[in-house]
């Protein structure tokens, strides 16, 4: 992944703030434990739900069932947002990253994601992979969908600012 173009928009950031460094955005995507994704309904309504994902070779990676809300969604419209960061008012950087969500079917790249899912959580997401998705004990097939961004923004809270990352 190209290092993307970092500005601060000094309309809605401090003074005296500066940008949120591309590697300190990076590090809060590979290290949040949960992203919010946004996904559009047939009838145009937003569909906002947790989830885990991992930040992986410049993209994110999430799965989720195939009946499942945001799998239905992404049928009809693959564009999504992903957030992660915390609740906190003064302190700690919020993230957004948009882009549009494309179904993965390549077997190698999902056995790599596998291992990066259960490195990340100690164990705790194990999944296999057969004929182009994950397979859960005991569950159905999950399709596996990765979003590399086109924009991502960074909100830093005490000193506040407001970066966005153009790719």
């Amino acid at each position: 992944m190209n290092e993307p173009i970092t500005k601060i928009d000094p309309r809605f950031s401090d003074s005296d703030a500066v940008a949120t460094s591309w590697d300190e955005t990076r590090r809060v995507l590979e290290t949040a434990e949960i992203f919010w994704i946004s996904t559009v309904r047939a009838d145009g309504r937003p569909h906002v739900t947790p989830l885990v994902a991992v930040w992986f070779d410049g993209a994110i990676y999430f799965c989720t069932g195939a009946t499942e809300q945001k799998a239905l969604n992404l049928r009809g419209n693959p564009h999504v947002i992903l957030t992660t960061g915390c609740n906190h008012w003064d302190a700690g950087l919020d993230v957004v990253v948009e882009g549009d969500a494309v179904q993965l079917t390549d077997n190698d790249l999902l056995e790599r994601l596998a291992e990066a899912w259960t490195t990340k959580w100690d164990g705790r997401w194990q999944y296999k992979v057969h004929n182009g998705v994950f397979q859960h004990e005991g569950s159905d097939t999950i399709p596996v969908f990765s979003v590399t961004p086109t924009k991502i923004l960074a909100f830093a809270k005490g000193t506040f600012s407001h970066t966005r990352h153009q790719f």
